[in-house]
């Protein structure tokens, strides 16, 4: 298989290529050049069987490209999770080459890897005994920053997450959902990494914290501009965030990489369009006039959006 640098079939100059250039001779790749101080992830033909003979990846091959929001997405046991836990050794590849700027992760140490990616679980994965502030400062004082300097660094987190600090000294029993969240997104750009990884974080929040938190993972990304790869089961969510989607099926095989434009607009297969809801009629839209102006229903006449006239005043 060829990699690309943007989505499938991409042409050089694509907005999601951070490559300059791509030859593919004979299903051979000829490494790019990059431009400098870009974090761009790449998996070759990377296998991970586990001891019973389970394979959850089968030789997976992307460029994750740097500075953008790359969304995995796909059913359960599908190999999502498994590919983010393979970026910070989490989980050791069985078989091929997972590189962050052209350095193998396998020659790095695992733990000092992992201090240098920010890493936001589902739940917040927030330390019990340790109040808000100290959970954010966490990372910063094992790579060796002075406890005051690090907590200074943490109020500052809580401001960029939206939290109040006054919550500083309360411990994550004495928050809500959201809020853990927040301190988990907060503790995961705590050692200002290039690099965040992003599993699955807003699954077990009520869906209207759900959408906030959505949101605020779009201010961040304008802001902070990282090379963001998150992973989740649900492909509203999926466009919502991503500015590369990865459509997989069981064993990490990617079914169709693209914008959420291009995979809306042009589903690779059957299976794609089912998972992104064009079989269901989720996607079909049309117009319907009602008495204070233009929606736009499903093809259950449930109503999906408001036509907005852009000349209006």
């Amino acid at each position: 298989m060829c990699l690309r640098p943007g989505p499938v079939g991409a042409p050089p100059g694509h907005p999601l290529c951070e490559h300059r250039t791509l030859l593919c001779l004979g299903g051979g790749h000829v490494r790019q050049e990059r431009d400098p101080g870009y974090v761009v992830i790449e998996f070759r033909s990377v296998t991970k069987r586990f001891p019973d003979g389970t394979v959850a990846v089968d030789s997976f091959d992307l460029v994750i490209p740097a500075r953008r929001t790359t969304v995995l997405v796909g059913s359960s046991g599908c190999g999502k999770t498994t590919l983010l836990r393979m970026i910070n050794r989490l989980v050791d590849p069985t078989a091929g080459v997972i590189e962050i700027d052209g350095t193998s992760v396998l020659d790095r140490d695992p733990v000092q890897l992992r201090r240098s990616i920010g890493y936001v679980l589902q739940n917040g994965g927030l330390l019990p005994h340790l109040t808000v502030l100290d959970n954010v400062a966490t990372v910063p004082v094992l790579t060796g920053v002075r406890r005051r300097e690090a907590r200074l660094r943490a109020l500052e987190l809580l401001d960029v997450v939206g939290l109040d600090r006054s919550l500083a000294e309360r411990y994550p029993s004495q928050l809500s959902g959201g809020q853990q969240q927040r301190v988990g997104v907060a503790r995961g750009l705590a050692a200002d990494p290039n690099i965040l990884l992003m599993d699955e974080p807003f699954g077990a929040v009520d869906p209207i914290v759900r959408k906030e938190l959505q949101k605020e993972t779009i201010r961040l990304q304008r802001e902070l501009d990282k090379t963001v790869v998150f992973v989740t089961h649900d492909v509203d969510e999926a466009f919502l965030l991503g500015d590369q989607v990865v459509i997989l099926e069981k064993g990490a095989h990617i079914a169709q990489v693209g914008s959420p434009s291009e995979i809306i607009e042009n589903p690779a297969s059957e299976f794609v369009a089912s998972i992104i809801g064009v079989e269901r009629g989720a996607r079909a839209l049309h117009r319907k006039q009602t008495p204070t102006g233009t929606v736009l229903v499903d093809s259950a006449g449930r109503t999906q959006g408001v036509l907005v006239d852009e000349d209006r005043p």
